[in-house]
């Protein structure tokens, strides 16, 4: 496998450096390092500018309003981000409910939704995991009944990331009591504006507001706003599944969790000796980065796939299951490179007019984003059904 960049993939990558360097928005980077909560506002305000430059879905098909890169100056513009710590943008209209429909959607449902997807207008939220139905999603029991032009929807989804500020979400509703579970689900499309929606707040053990319960009580929603056919829906929640998966993988942003651990392991500590001379710390390291490197190769290799024409398959498991744990681990060694300083911060707790968090300032959130990452290796799938696929799918057993 050849590593090396061409000299035009040279040339996007520093047109791609500069850009970021020039237009990411400074107010944003300015509450990024202080570690403050970001509004949706926030995350709006980088989607935008990559939406007015033409760079806000580099995967899509161009025809949709995709960059027409290839796999290889999508995984560069992934490392330059992550490079920059540029924020995250929102994944549930991009990358998730996006892709849904350009692929299985309707004309009329492709041209309402898809440009303010792009254009940042919509802010989406996901209705799949519900109380008693999140690895097994199949057993949901939110329901649809078909009342003339409109299905009349009831019951609840929780977990549900950022519902509190989103325009529409997309649902996975029971059309089909008498079905086997899989075949008697829909897809839909509802905005979240509608009569009987109420979102809920779940507050993390990291003190943020992030997730949601949403409940729905005789909400009425279109049936020209179902995706694909009725009782079909599952095919759709499978293809979103596996984007999602081959998402969550991170290898990007992994890679710069590593390199932040040893910036922090080369300073001093109380002892005056840098952590990194630990032998024990520094092994944990190593062994981290070796992981990554396997999982950076895997990741080529799927994007090599897909500039064949191949869909992501069963490897998004292998790349969800290591991605996911190997964050986990990132998250665990930064907490243990701030010892006790990590330990009592959380969002708030020694601030004030003239008061700044108690440590140095990498411990500042090792905590909260400790606890928060604990979550990785369970949405998506968790790690034991992407084990259960993988032993199927790949291993033929």
């Amino acid at each position: 496998m050849n590593l090396e960049f061409s000299p035009e993939e040279i040339t996007f990558r520093d047109e791609v450096r500069t850009f970021i360097a020039e237009n990411y928005p400074v107010e944003l980077r300015g509450k990024q390092d202080e570690g403050d909560e970001l509004s949706k506002e926030d995350f709006l305000s980088w989607h935008k500018v990559l939406a007015k430059k033409g760079w806000v879905a580099p995967a899509w098909p161009v025809e949709y309003g995709g960059t027409g890169w290839t796999p290889t100056q999508r995984y560069i513009w992934s490392e330059e981000t992550a490079r920059a710590d540029c924020i995250r943008l929102m994944p549930f209209g991009l990358t998730m409910v996006g892709p849904v429909i350009y692929t299985f959607g309707t004309p009329e449902q492709k041209a309402k939704f898809l440009p303010r997807i792009l254009s940042g207008e919509d802010w989406w939220c996901q209705g799949y995991s519900e109380p008693g139905s999140g690895s097994d999603l199949a057993s949901l029991r939110t329901k649809a009944v078909q009342d003339g032009d409109h299905y009349v929807v009831n019951g609840q989804k929780t977990w549900t990331t950022m519902a509190q500020h989103a325009d529409w979400g997309f649902f996975l509703v029971r059309t089909n009591a008498d079905a086997k579970q899989q075949e008697g689900i829909s897809f839909l499309l509802v905005d979240m504006k509608t009569p009987g929606i109420e979102v809920r707040p779940i507050i993390t053990l990291g003190g943020e507001h992030e997730v949601n319960e949403v409940w729905l009580e005789d909400v009425r929603v279109p049936v020209e706003n179902r995706v694909y056919e009725e009782n079909k829906g599952w095919t759709c929640a499978k293809f979103l599944l596996a984007h999602e998966r081959s998402g969550i993988a991170g290898v990007a942003a992994s890679k710069r969790g590593v390199e932040r651990i040893k910036e922090i392991a080369k300073t001093e500590m109380d002892d005056d000796r840098p952590l990194l001379t630990n032998p024990f710390f520094r092994r944990k390291v190593a062994e981290l980065e070796m992981d990554l490197t396997a999982l950076e190769y895997t990741e080529l290799r799927t994007l090599a796939g897909e500039a064949q024409g191949k869909g992501p398959g069963p490897e998004s498991s292998l790349l969800k299951i290591k991605g996911s744990e190997i964050q986990q681990r990132i998250t665990e060694l930064t907490l243990e490179a701030a010892g006790h300083y990590g330990a009592p911060y959380f969002r708030g707790f020694g601030e004030g007019d003239n008061e700044h968090p108690i440590g140095p300032e990498y411990a500042n959130r090792s905590a909260p984003v400790y606890f928060n990452v604990r979550k990785t290796t369970i949405y998506g799938g968790s790690n034991e059904i992407q084990r259960n696929i993988i032993a199927k799918m790949v291993l033929g057993l």
